[in-house]
């Protein structure tokens, strides 16, 4: 099971990596400067990370298994409206379908990789994560072969991936629903309502903290997977196509980490992870605007895999916080990343325009600091025995 949510995980994030992926295609075709560009991540991200919290906590009390079927039936249809798109406006309804999609997908199944996790939440986390991960990085390869060579319009052949993931999806929503319907016909199998023994104020304090840990995630991750490509081109005068398999390096590092992360947090302790994941980025990020063409794609694969190690045991730890919410606390996360990779995307796009690309990874590049808050989470053996 955790390897069909992994697989449809690749499939939705892949296809939704498309538009990332075609911003110099979409920015040549419209003549869009960096802050539309900004303006398209912003719209997508906003509507998934707004719709995500409500999407999980309606969900924590009425589960909706066959939902993730028509998530991924939204990002088929913003696909083929996006593969069509005559203006900028249908781009950007294209972007609502799609982000709605998203919205709908993750908090759902992020539940059922922890419902079939055996106990092993960090592992099953990280393999739910790394199938979104090497989708992401399979975007730009897909952009390479097929939708840069034949154009906008091609786009609409990547929805037929989006409609092998509608069909297994249906039926991971059928496996669910048949052992959620054994729970509740055996209630000595049913969960106990659970509560945090933790004062309320140090579980707000610690989801505060790891809420601006992913601040510092994604808003870096931000330039890089929004702007990479023309930073390599305007700084390394690189085609295209070949910063664009840059970019596909960065993202394969990236899930690499995502893979790693959640079992190495179940082994050493997640907050260890959280330390050496955001700070371990730090060195990198600040050498690399210093750098050549070579030296850069080292530091964006260490960068991309150390900092993609932090999202799993952030997630677990936040649902240990606050146990018997799930979908609340995975809607709340994975909406808040969206909403800073759209705002991290908008914001650099405006700085882009007014500064030039070279400039937003001067100034990014102290965002990993901000790792330093970790020492204000509480001890990891506090947060298990309050369970």
């Amino acid at each position: 099971m955790l390897s069909a949510l992994s697989f449809s995980h690749f499939l939705n994030d892949m296809t939704q990596s498309t538009i990332l992926a075609i911003y110099p295609l979409l920015k040549a075709n419209f003549a869009l400067s960096f802050t539309q560009i900004g303006v398209i991540s912003l719209v997508y991200q906003i509507t998934a990370s707004l719709m995500q919290p409500l999407v999980g906590r309606y969900t924590d009390q009425h589960p909706l298994p066959y939902s993730l079927s028509f998530g991924m039936g939204a990002t088929l249809l913003g696909l083929l409206v996006l593969a069509f798109a005559p203006s900028f406006a249908v781009l950007l309804l294209a972007a609502v379908i799609i982000g709605t999609g998203s919205a709908i997908f993750h908090p759902e199944a992020s539940r059922i990789a922890r419902f079939a996790s055996g106990g092993r939440h960090g592992l099953a986390q990280s393999i739910f994560q790394v199938g979104g991960n090497a989708g992401s990085a399979a975007g730009p390869l897909i952009a390479a072969w097929l939708v840069i060579p034949y154009g906008q319009r091609s786009i609409a052949w990547i929805a037929l991936a989006a409609l092998v993931g509608i069909t297994l999806l249906w039926r991971v929503g059928t496996w669910y629903k048949h052992r959620q319907s054994g729970a509740v016909r055996t209630p000595k199998n049913k969960p106990a309502a659970q509560q945090s023994t933790l004062p309320r104020k140090v579980v707000a304090r610690s989801i505060v903290v790891l809420l601006v840990l992913i601040f510092s995630k994604y808003f870096y991750l931000a330039s890089l997977t929004s702007y990479y490509t023309f930073y390599l081109i305007s700084r390394f005068h690189t085609s295209l196509q070949a910063a664009q398999m840059h970019l596909f390096v960065f993202l394969l590092a990236v899930a690499a980490g995502t893979l790693l992360g959640g079992p190495i947090g179940d082994r050493i302790g997640r907050k260890r992870v959280i330390w050496g994941s955001i700070l371990g980025a730090a060195p990198f990020t600040l050498a690399l605007p210093h750098v050549d063409l070579a030296w850069t794609t080292a530091c964006t694969v260490v960068i991309g895999f150390v900092i993609a190690s932090a999202f799993s045991a952030i997630l677990v730890f936040a649902q240990e916080l606050m146990p018997g919410k799930v979908g609340t606390v995975s809607g709340l996360f994975f909406g808040f990343a969206f909403g800073m990779g759209g705002l991290g995307a908008a914001v650099l796009g405006a700085v882009a325009d007014a500064r030039g690309i070279e400039f937003v990874y001067a100034i990014c590049a102290y965002l990993p600091l901000l790792g330093v808050l970790t020492w204000l989470l509480p001890d990891e053996r506090r947060v298990t025995a309050s369970r």
